[in-house]
C-alpha cells in the first residue's frame, strides 16, 4: 500500500537537482560539468560532429558526383547453365518469374552464354548476349525481347 510520503504523481513529485547553488546543496562549484574546457563554460554547447577545429569528418568524405537516374533497374543475369532453374516446360517467361518470387516486378532479365542450353528452349527476355543468341538459335530455340 503507497505510503503518503512515496507518492509520486500529480500529488507530489520529487524536487529536480538543482545544479550550481553552492557547496553543501551537493552540486556547487563545477555543477556538474567537469573541470575546465569549452563545454563547462556557458554556452558551450559544441554539436557532436564538431572535432575542435579539425575538418569534420562529414566534410572530409569525398561527395558522390556525376549523373544518377532515378530510373534505375535491377538485372537479373542467368546463364545459360542455369537454364534449367528458371524454365518450366523448356520455357523462361518473365510472368512465370515474377509470379513464382524469383524476380520483383520491374527486374529486367538477361541470358549470358555460360554453358550450352536445352534443345528448342524457348526465352523471353530483355537482353539476350551475342554469344548465347548463337547457341540458343544453333540448338532450336527461340528469342523473344521484352521491350521495356
Amino acid at each position: 500500500m503507497d505510503q503518503l510520503h512515496n507518492i509520486v504523481g500529480i500529488a507530489k513529485q520529487p524536487n529536480r537537482k538543482r545544479v550550481g547553488r553552492g557547496s553543501s546543496a551537493g552540486g556547487g562549484s563545477t555543477a556538474g560539468r567537469g573541470n575546465k574546457g569549452q563545454k563547462a563554460r556557458t554556452g558551450g554547447n559544441v554539436p557532436a560532429y564538431f572535432e575542435g577545429g579539425q575538418i569534420p569528418l562529414i566534410r572530409r568524405l569525398a561527395k558522390r558526383r556525376g549523373f544518377r537516374s532515378h530510373r534505375k533497374f535491377t538485372t537479373l543475369r542467368i546463364n545459360l547453365k542455369d537454364l534449367s532453374k528458371y524454365t518450366v516446360d523448356n520455357r523462361l517467361q518473365l510472368d512465370y518469374l515474377i509470379e513464382t518470387g524469383v524476380v520483383a516486378p520491374g527486374t529486367h532479365v538477361k541470358i549470358l552464354g555460360e554453358g550450352t542450353p536445352t534443345d528448342g528452349v524457348q526465352i523471353q527476355a530483355h537482353f539476350v548476349s551475342a554469344g548465347a543468341r548463337a547457341k540458343i538459335e544453333e540448338r532450336g530455340g527461340t528469342i523473344e525481347i521484352i521491350k521495356s
